[in-house]
């Protein structure tokens, strides 16, 4: 059971970054443009490995 629910928080979790990064886009380009860097691409990186890591199981 508990694995069960791991999974599907995580595949949420996943899901919520992707969404987030392509809402957060125009603010991520705007930031670029100023020479700051947002971490979003590294959340749904680790985000995607856990859920993958949580599926193999």
């Amino acid at each position: 059971m508990i694995p069960r629910l791991t999974k599907y928080v995580l595949f949420a979790a996943y899901q919520l970054s992707v969404a987030m990064g392509i809402a957060l886009l125009p603010v991520a380009l705007a930031a670029r443009r100023m020479g700051v860097t947002l971490p979003i691409r590294r959340l749904v990186e680790t985000t995607g490995t856990a859920y993958e890591r949580a599926a193999a199981r």
